[in-house]
């Protein structure tokens, strides 16, 4: 394989673990929780943007074309942790504006405009985060001491490597809270948050909870990507990326770690990225209208014809030990015996007679 090859290679998988990470955080809100968080795209961008600032030190002393807020040249990771928290920090005041009182169609709303004032604000604010054009020059973690004695082909293996520990780390918090009682009483909410208010859920607490926890690791795939692309611009975290990634969830299965992650690979890595070798025709940027085009379809087809996904979500079933002595006690004991009159039967198994 050639140089340029696993140049190439190591992008795409980098690009994939950060795309993984970011799918499940999203599916941690949609699939777990029935959040229809249609701005899930601003908890990423935000961990993007904290990432950089916090990179690229103080803004009194960076780059003239380059305006922002606050700053720091913090060693790494501390970058891409502080990113992380800012956008669970972020997402606390979002959930309880609009997880309290709304749900379905006026949610998925909400959380859409929300989406639009932010990349608004963002792009019309030069001072803000450099407006339009956004940051740039972002250094690399640890390039000053791994790029003097590794090549960059080398240090984007190593890069890879980081982000694959990250991505299996996300893999494990998330398959934990899966089986533990919390993600049970998430599928109760998602399915019917009526009846699971009334066996005594906090349905609004349950919710708010995964909510934050899924900007979080938005904010942390965005912290990774932001370092290894060392630019950052309102471009960058249109809408169309939150629906690209439900679009891998759907096509994969929602609720289900193995069915996101190959739908995720599916439809925004391999396929957005098979798009590039089209050849060109029509007007500039055509072909990649498009790709867009048949991702929805392909979403609509997938909605219309396997709306479970191609990994459907697995249903765990729990059985009390008490019901199972109850089962084993009745198939052991005769109900009756022969000529015995049901009523003094069960009189004689109320006192513990028979």
């Amino acid at each position: 394989m050639s140089y340029a090859q696993q140049f190439y290679l190591s992008s795409v998988l980098i690009v994939a673990c950060v795309d993984v990470m970011a799918a499940w955080g999203l599916d941690l809100q949609f699939g777990w929780s029935g959040i229809n968080s249609f701005g899930y795209i601003v908890f990423v961008a935000t961990g993007a943007y904290t990432a950089a600032i916090l990179s690229l030190g103080p803004a009194a002393s960076g780059l003239a074309f380059q305006h922002y807020v606050g700053g720091a040249k913090l060693p790494f990771p501390l970058p891409i942790i502080g990113g992380t928290v800012v956008a669970g920090v972020l997402a606390v005041p979002i959930g309880a504006v609009t997880l309290r009182r709304l749900r379905g169609d006026y949610e998925a709303i909400v959380m859409l405009i929300l989406s639009l004032i932010a990349t608004g604000a963002a792009t019309a604010e030069t001072g803000f985060v450099n407006g339009p054009t956004g940051l740039s020059l972002i250094p690399q973690p640890l390039s000053t001491s791994l790029l003097s004695s590794l090549s960059p082909l080398d240090y984007q293996w190593t890069y890879l490597g980081w982000s694959a520990f990250l991505t299996v780390g996300v893999y494990l918090l998330v398959r934990r809270l899966r089986k533990a009682p919390f993600g049970r009483n998430l599928l109760a909410v998602r399915d019917n948050p009526d009846a699971a208010e009334a066996a005594g859920r906090n349905v609004f607490g349950l919710r708010m909870q995964a909510f934050v926890i899924g900007a979080m690791i938005a904010g942390l795939s965005g912290a990774v990507l932001v370092e290894f692309v060392n630019a950052w611009a309102p471009a960058s975290w249109l809408y169309p990326e939150t629906f690209a990634l439900l679009a891998g969830i759907i096509v994969g299965g929602r609720g289900n770690l193995g069915g996101v992650m190959l739908g995720t690979i599916l439809v925004p890595v391999l396929f957005l990225e098979a798009t590039r070798y089209l050849p060109q025709f029509g007007r500039v940027g055509l072909v990649d209208s498009l790709a867009w085009v048949v991702v929805g379809l392909l979403t609509i087809a997938v909605i219309w014809w396997r709306p479970q996904g191609l990994v459907p979500e697995r249903r765990r079933r729990f059985r009390s030990k008490a019901a199972d002595k109850f089962v084993s006690r009745e198939s052991a004991e005769p109900l009756l015996q022969p000529g015995e009159d049901p009523r003094s039967a069960a009189s004689g198994r109320r006192t513990g007679t028979n």
